[in-house]
């Protein structure tokens, strides 16, 4: 049982393994949590073998990015969970921007939680969850950054942070992720602070007003993008007089 408020959470909290190949750190972190990991786990690895995106797509994974994962157990109760990915992109993209020179091209979120410098994807997230046998919930939070190696991709332009003019290694982004990470969590406070995390995800999402195509698995919509709910939902304004909700979708601008 969750408690209403949780213990604030502490740099010292949070444990860290780094390891110089694997096949995969999301994978990884389930595997740990299988065996009894308590969570605040984070796995980072300087390859991996079998990276992988949303919906099983590969994600290439050569030494020069950053590659890691996060495991938490028991994170909130389940019908909180839905605002964990917003909470997600508020610290990577604390970090990222952390680590670029002034004047560099608008850091922002694309809906729900890739990372884009100058509308080109630099980062993804890939968030799975299983219910271990014991009953505990555990959760993985994997995160993939472009730093120096931009690996091609047909579906969105894409760029690395080495192009963008910052000489951060994977190592110093890492520890600018290892602390926005810990304070967005503390803020999100297992779903219970939520209004605060949507109001700095929207103060950093890309094309609001803007007119997007969403790609669900069996079917195209197009219309103007309005925003999110307060749960973080899409909020899709074909022209029809309602807003359609989307939980989930591939977006493209234009």
């Amino acid at each position: 049982m969750v408690s209403d408020k949780r213990r604030r959470i502490s740099l010292g909290d949070v444990r860290h393994e780094a390891l110089s190949e694997t096949s995969s750190t999301n994978t990884e972190c389930l595997a740990r949590a299988r065996a009894g990991d308590s969570g605040l786990l984070w796995v980072t690895a300087e390859r991996q073998t079998g990276g992988r995106g949303r919906r099983g797509r590969p994600w290439v994974s050569e030494r020069g990015n950053l590659y890691a994962s996060l495991l938490l157990i028991d994170p909130a109760p389940m019908e909180r969970l839905a605002s964990l990915p917003l909470t997600i992109a508020v610290a990577v993209h604390q970090a990222v921007r952390s680590v670029l020179p002034p004047g560099a091209e608008p850091v922002e979120v694309k809906w729900p939680n890739d990372i884009l410098i100058g509308r080109k994807k630099t980062c993804g997230i890939l968030v799975e969850g299983e219910r271990l046998v014991d009953g505990r919930h555990a959760v993985v939070i994997g995160i993939g950054i472009n730093v120096s190696v931009m690996p091609d991709n047909p579906i969105y332009p894409v760029t690395c942070l080495r192009d963008q003019g910052s000489a951060a290694s994977p190592e110093e982004l890492f520890a600018h992720l290892f602390a926005s990470m810990t304070e967005a969590l503390n803020i999100w406070d297992e779903g219970l602070g939520i209004s605060e995390i949507t109001a700095r995800w929207r103060a950093v999402a890309c094309g609001i007003g803007e007119k997007i195509t969403v790609n669900l698995p069996d079917r195209s919509i197009s219309g103007f993008f309005a925003g999110i709910d307060d749960n973080g939902l899409l909020m899709l304004d074909t022209g029809t007089g309602r807003m359609t909700p989307i939980a989930a979708g591939d977006v493209f601008f234009g």
